[in-house]
């Protein structure tokens, strides 16, 4: 069992870590082919993503953050991450296929 945390930012992990978290496996990018039954993780993924780490088992954590336009698109640190709101929520994410017409 395993947790994943999927972000480019180094904030993010540091803030995951303050959180309790200790043993994690920090990654930019999922290779969702690694992800396994009981596995959590953590990040800000594409909903198909989303869906597809619930559909193997594991669990979604969603990385929420009330972000003010001026701190988009920079580097946050463990205290800005906080003025956010920072907080992690867990989704069941289900893809729900599209009958053919």
């Amino acid at each position: 069992m395993a947790t994943w945390l999927v972000t480019r930012h180094p904030g993010a992990l540091a803030w995951l870590l303050e959180q309790g978290f200790t043993e994690v496996k920090h990654v930019p990018h999922l290779q969702i082919g690694e992800v396994a039954a009981g596995d959590v993780v953590v990040g800000t993924l594409p909903v198909h993503l989303a869906a597809e780490v619930c559909r193997r088992g594991a669990r979604y954590l969603h990385l929420a953050l009330d972000i003010p336009p001026d701190l988009r698109g920079i580097e946050l640190s463990i205290a800005q991450m906080a003025q956010c709101r920072a907080r992690l929520e867990e989704y069941r994410v289900e893809h729900i296929a599209a009958e053919d017409a």
